[in-house]
């Protein structure tokens, strides 16, 4: 099969544009910077804290919808083992932004915080709060991935060309242009991107529903044609495992650094919470699509159309499904729109994942813990080397990617389990938690995850729970909403443990309880000098440096 180059060009195209939009954002950025009387760094990370409404709005959307979102509800539908009913991702994504809305845009604005880690840093300390952070950069580094696959594999699919060099210009180009202008070249080419998934999607929605190769999809939701029924089933013994799964994203989601960054980019806490509830809005009518051409897909007889037997779902492509449909069952021409629309989504997820952690390790890791008289300069110098660092691993991984949908889960897996019960504990009962309890939690729900095991990336399950069902291949399948449990588990161990601590150094069995909200003599958070204090600073050095030389000399003479 021949490279597709009109559909090479057409991709082409659109990265120019987008990569156009990053740089003309990058010269708005310095232009606030220079505006700015605040710390320069903040610029970067969150948009000097008045970023347009509007742009909020598209930039909050198209965060949350990616390259796993568009592609992960098309292969669920058309999956045959699942179906529309295991579709959780646009439930979980309403619950998940309407929870952020209510319960977290004002606790994380009220003390100016920059990142998710600054409350961690100032409750727990330096220590505690950097081995929190890794399980937050570990799922931003598989969200990458994640989404980095999925434009690779769409792009081996239809154009083929090899997906390693898919995700290598991806890549590249979403790096390139965040490093240019932080969240305001980010901001500004998620408003392009979200335009480009809309009309794209949407275009080749028509043309899907009235393939000549596909049944009536509404025959093919109750009645098994090709395959089994696309609405799928809901047994008795599923729902547990049903609730866990939009529990998983809807909670775990609100663990995301990407989240706060926008929340904390508005001017007002009214402005913050019109993005929540407006992206909740937005992001069903956006996998809709996805969900239409999953289920056209199931109601296909593949055996009529150019792609032929066996099924993709009997060759394991059931997470390419989205853009196999796109090539098979629409025009020359709407495949090439179609792919436009998914490479929006992914890069519009891309960008959003580097600028997250890299805020973090620049300001958190960095400028808090490892060098605490970093300038401005040097804060930025290091964000733009952790954005680049954490493509190329984000890359790295997207090039062994076998599912997109495993990535997509295994990194809202990894927020849920261990992060959700220290966000929970460090906005509405910080008062009753302290580092002992934050510690013993994390480490505990680590334990119990590892030991009910991972098939999918060769964790084995050693754990038994109840409702277990052995697999042919003697895994077990888990009914039990372990995740939720465990987080609950996890939650409970953290405040149980901070009064057990508490008692004991009541009782002087141990060292004093502290932390940096209730000593001043402790100083975890290394305080950012705006660009005024800064100069001050090297001139007071300069004039002192000066008049101790003339001194010397004095002293010479």
């Amino acid at each position: 099969m021949a490279v597709n180059w009109a559909g090479l060009l057409s991709i082409g195209v659109f990265y120019m544009i987008v990569l156009g939009t990053g740089i003309w954002a990058s010269r708005k950025s310095k232009r606030e910077e220079k505006k700015c009387t605040g710390n320069r760094s903040e610029v970067a990370m969150v948009g000097g804290r008045n970023l347009n409404i509007w742009v909020s709005i598209f930039t909050m959307t198209a965060t949350w919808v990616g390259g796993g979102y568009i592609l992960g509800c098309a292969e669920v539908v058309y999956d045959p083992t699942k179906g529309l009913v295991w579709a959780t991702g646009p439930i979980a994504f309403i619950m998940n932004l309407i929870i952020g809305a209510l319960f977290l845009v004002k606790p994380i604005r009220s003390k100016n915080y920059v990142t998710l880690m600054d409350p961690f840093q100032n409750k727990y300390g330096n220590s505690v709060a950097a081995v929190i952070f890794i399980p937050a950069l570990l799922a931003d580094i598989l969200w990458i991935a994640c989404v980095l696959g999925a434009l690779g594999g769409t792009l081996s699919v239809v154009m083929n060309v090899s997906s390693r060099l898919a995700v290598g210009v991806s890549a590249a180009v979403a790096i390139l242009y965040t490093l240019m202008g932080g969240l305001y070249s980010v901001a500004y080419t998620d408003v392009i991107q979200l335009m480009f998934m809309f009309l794209g999607l949407w275009f080749c929605v028509p043309f899907i529903l009235t393939s000549p190769s596909s049944a009536n999809i509404t025959v093919a939701a109750v009645t098994k044609l090709y395959q089994e029924p696309w609405i799928g089933k809901l047994e008795l013994e599923d729902t547990g495992r049903w609730i866990d799964d939009i529990l998983l994203m809807a909670i775990g989601g609100i663990c995301y650094q990407a989240f706060y960054q926008r929340v904390l980019s508005t001017a007002t806490d009214k402005q913050a919470k019109i993005t929540c509830y407006a992206g909740a809005v937005l992001c069903p009518i956006l996998g809709m699509p996805s969900l239409i051409i999953g289920a056209v897909a199931a109601s296909t007889n593949w055996n009529q159309t150019t792609y032929g037997s066996p099924s993709p779902y009997e060759q394991g492509k059931s997470g390419m499904i989205l853009p196999i449909a796109l090539q098979h069952l629409c025009p020359f021409y709407v495949s090439l729109i179609g792919m436009g629309a998914l490479a929006a989504s992914v890069m519009s997820s891309v960008d959003s994942a580097l600028l997250s952690a890299a805020s973090q390790l620049g300001r958190n890791i960095f400028k808090n813990i490892i060098y605490k008289q970093a300038s401005e300069k040097n804060i930025i110098v290091v964000v733009k080397v952790s954005i680049f660092l954490c493509g190329l691993m984000g890359a790295g991984l997207a090039m062994m990617a076998k599912s997109v949908h495993l990535f997509w889960i295994v990194s809202a897996d990894v927020m849920y389990s261990m992060m959700a019960p220290q966000v929970i504990c460090i906005f509405y009962l910080s008062q009753r938690v302290n580092h002992y309890g934050a510690c013993c939690g994390f480490v505990l729900a680590l334990l119990l995850r590892a030991l009910v095991g991972e098939p999918l990336i060769g964790l084995p399950d050693v754990l038994p729970l109840p409702w277990d069902k052995i697999q042919e291949d003697g895994h077990r399948y888990r009914f039990f909403p372990f995740r939720t449990v465990i987080m609950l588990i996890a939650t409970g161990t953290i405040l149980l443990v901070s009064g057990f601590a508490v008692w004991l150094s009541e009782k002087g069995l141990l060292r004093r309880i502290s932390d940096a909200e209730t000593d001043t003599d402790i100083h975890y958070m290394a305080p950012v000098g705006t660009d005024v204090e800064e100069k001050d600073r090297l001139n007071k050095e300069q004039s002192h440096l000066s008049s101790r030389g003339s001194n010397e000399e004095e002293d010479k003479c």
